[in-house]
């Protein structure tokens, strides 16, 4: 029995690799659809954090609003 030569050595190789990636990919996939990110939208510390500041530098104001400017 003769010894594989080089070049199908390397093709295999690459075929093992793209198709452990590709389980991997799907996988991934399938465990971001079974648990989705939730992104909480209010930061209750860094508001209270820029009310306070902004009632220290000009007392009697009343924030009613706080946006990001993008």
């Amino acid at each position: 029995m003769g010894s594989p030569d080089i070049l199908s050595i390397c093709f295999s190789a690459m075929l093992t690799v793209f198709i452990v990636l590709s389980i991997l990919a799907v996988s991934i996939h399938f465990i971001t659809r079974l648990f989705p990110f939730k992104e909480e939208k209010k930061d209750t510390t860094i508001y209270a954090a820029i009310a306070s500041n902004y009632s220290a530098i000009y007392p009697g104001t009343k924030i009613t609003k706080i946006e990001e400017i993008k």
